[in-house]
């Protein structure tokens, strides 16, 4: 049997639990917020800068090894920055700034874009709606989406007999099928939900398709005319090469005709830096309009 002694109980020591030290250091309001904040700029900035040192260093390496022929990024640079120091010179029919080959290469595509955009979304809204327009049409898609940009040069010439025209054909030929097939898609991937929504509450034709569909399948057109104006702007390069007068397609070519490839290359990167911003300017417009 155990028996309990308070004798024992009392003189027993009793070794106290050890406590850790803590050290308090006072935190700035936000720090942590603002460290994320730059390490997320840095990123943004590193992985970009680093891409760009890759390319500049591939192209020297090629430079080398081509010789005389391919002018290095430094050489190319300093004609860039010459180009750009005087963008809005005119001196003739045949000499222009590169600001004024620009504007001129931004018009044509504003024009062929825009009416392509005009004639891709509603025919997209009708073979997205409708089965019976998409089996008609559909099979007319398919057949023109391939054809190759250049290959409608020759049509646009016989047809509105300008190069500057049928430029602009082009442009409208081949910026079509990306909005018309995005918005087809879109309007086909509304589910039945929404629809039996409109039914309940019993909307009108034009009530469903302002507030139910276009709504829903805007995305997907923002996307097309995001596509839509990337091809828009590589075509118009091959086109104008092909029209002559004026534009970023002419100066590469006249450039290339007058053995200057540093102002071809320097004609490249102005053409990817005008892409990347109206790339990007759709896809900010897409982030406002995300559904």
């Amino acid at each position: 049997m155990l028996r309990f002694s308070p004798a024992r109980a009392a003189t027993a020591s009793v070794t106290p639990p050890t406590r850790a030290t803590l050290t308090f250091r006072p935190l700035v309001p936000g720090e942590s917020a603002i460290r994320a904040r730059a390490r997320s700029i840095g990123a943004a900035l590193l992985f970009p800068l680093a891409g760009f040192l890759l390319l500049a260093l591939v192209w020297q390496v090629a430079s080398m090894i081509a010789g005389k022929d391919l002018p290095g990024p430094l050489a190319t640079l300093g004609v860039f920055w010459h180009l750009l120091s005087n963008p809005f010179y005119d001196k003739g029919p045949n000499d222009k700034g590169i600001g004024l080959q620009l504007i001129s290469s931004l018009g044509r595509v504003g024009a062929g874009f825009g009416l392509a955009s005009l004639l891709a979304v509603p025919v997209g809204f009708l073979m997205g709606a409708s089965p019976i327009s998409r089996r008609v049409l559909y099979p007319v898609v398919q057949v023109l989406r391939p054809v190759s940009p250049l290959a409608w040069f020759p049509i646009g010439l016989a047809a509105f007999r300008s190069a500057g025209t049928a430029t602009i054909f082009v442009i409208f030929m081949t910026a079509i099928w990306p909005t018309l097939i995005n918005t087809a898609f879109g309007v086909m991937s509304l589910p039945e939900d929404h629809r039996n929504v409109a039914r309940v509450f019993r909307f009108s034709r034009t009530k469903y398709v302002t507030k139910v569909l276009l709504p829903y399948s805007l995305p997907h057109i923002i996307t097309g005319l995001r596509l839509s104006m990337g091809v828009a702007w590589m075509v118009i390069v091959a086109g104008e090469m092909l029209a002559g007068g004026m534009g970023i397609g002419f100066f590469v070519w006249d450039s290339w005709n007058a053995l200057s490839l540093e102002r071809v290359l320097s004609a490249i990167l102005l053409i990817g830096i005008v892409g990347l911003i109206l790339d990007r300017a759709f896809d900010w417009i897409n982030q406002r309009f995300a559904y």
